[in-house]
C-alpha cells in the first residue's frame, strides 16, 4: 500500500512539473533561457511577447522550480535551473517529429 501512495505521489509530482509545460510560450523562454541568463525585457523582446505575458510565464516557471533567480539592483536575471529541461524538450520533440513523419507515411500510403 506504501508502495502505490508512493508511486502516485510521485506520479502527481511529475504531472505538475510537465504542466510548466503545457503552453508554449513557457516552452519558447525555456529555449530562450537555454543561450544565456536573461531578464524579463530581454525575454520579452526575443520572443516579440509582452511584458506581463513573459512575466506572468515567468512565475510559473519559476513556482516550478524551472528557472532561477538573481537580482541585480531593480533587475531581475532568469536563467535555466537545470540544462536537462532542454534535452528533455528536445527528447519530446523528437517523439513529435517521429509521429509526425509516421502520420504523413500513412497518408502517403493512403494516397498511393
Amino acid at each position: 500500500m506504501l508502495v502505490q501512495t508512493l508511486a502516485q505521489e510521485i506520479s502527481q509530482l511529475e504531472a505538475n512539473l510537465c504542466s510548466a509545460f503545457a503552453d508554449p510560450t513557457r516552452i519558447l523562454i525555456l529555449y530562450s533561457l537555454n543561450e544565456h541568463p536573461r531578464n524579463v525585457t530581454e525575454i520579452t523582446n526575443d520572443l516579440g511577447s509582452n511584458q506581463p505575458t513573459i512575466s506572468r510565464h515567468l512565475k510559473i516557471l519559476r513556482d516550478h522550480g524551472l528557472v532561477n533567480t538573481a537580482r541585480q539592483g531593480v533587475t531581475i536575471t532568469y536563467s535555466l535551473a537545470d540544462s536537462r529541461l532542454i534535452q528533455a524538450l528536445d527528447l519530446l520533440r523528437s517523439v513529435l517529429h517521429d509521429t509526425l513523419t509516421s502520420k504523413a507515411n500513412l497518408i502517403v500510403e493512403i494516397k498511393s
